[in-house]
């Protein structure tokens, strides 16, 4: 038998075998993945510390992808982000308020914003709040897999705080700043907190069993 002949042959065998494997083995890719997701989201924790390195553009575009691909009502996507680098408007945030001093050392911080001009009217205008937290969920999962450390720092609804993001950052009167997002390599690993509590499930009704 010739070289291709061999050749040939090695490489049916390959295609049978795999082939053999999807039919006879079809959810150990699919079991691998769904692992993977859980994995990322029971360990993800914030993270207030970071390494003195930068965070790559693609990085940065893939959380904001990941964030815009976030359920909203109505498929309004009311959600607006600004990208924080300048090393001076990191450090006015972090002294304006305590809880935000680690947004001094990050290489960056996302700010999660609503637009009040694309949602809903009367009862129904907070669903923005709703969807840009969906979306600040997604972008925290994101960062996580992608290797990054981050934390949720609340601005909506203190009016102080919105009030003084809005000036900082020249946003107009009807985009609200929901919250900001430091980011950079983690130079930290605390453990991701076990929040599971079966007291908290209710089936049914309230008390159900």
């Amino acid at each position: 038998m010739n070289t291709s002949k061999i050749l040939n042959v090695l490489l049916l065998i390959a295609l049978v075998a795999l082939v053999a494997k999807m039919v006879f083995f079809p959810s150990s890719s699919a079991d691998s993945s769904s692992e993977a997701v859980m994995d990322n989201i029971l360990t993800r924790t914030s993270v207030r510390s970071y390494q003195d390195k930068p965070v790559e553009d693609a990085k940065v575009e893939q959380m904001l992808r990941a964030a815009m691909a976030s359920p909203s009502a109505g498929n309004k996507q009311p959600w607006k982000f600004v990208v924080v680098k300048d090393k001076a408007t990191l450090s006015a945030i972090s002294a304006q308020m305590n809880t935000m001093r680690m947004a001094e050392k990050a290489p960056l911080a996302i700010v999660v914003c609503g637009d009040l001009t694309n949602t809903f009217p009367e009862d129904g205008r907070d669903y923005w709040v709703e969807d840009t937290s969906a979306a600040t969920e997604n972008l925290l999962l994101a960062a996580h897999s992608l290797g990054l450390g981050a934390v949720w720092c609340g601005v909506y609804p203190l009016r102080e705080r919105v009030a003084y993001m809005q000036e900082l950052l020249k946003l107009p009167s009807y985009i609200v700043p929901l919250n900001v997002i430091p980011i950079g390599y983690p130079a930290e690993t605390p453990t991701p907190k076990d929040k599971w509590k079966p007291e908290n499930v209710h089936y049914e009704v309230w008390g159900g069993k």
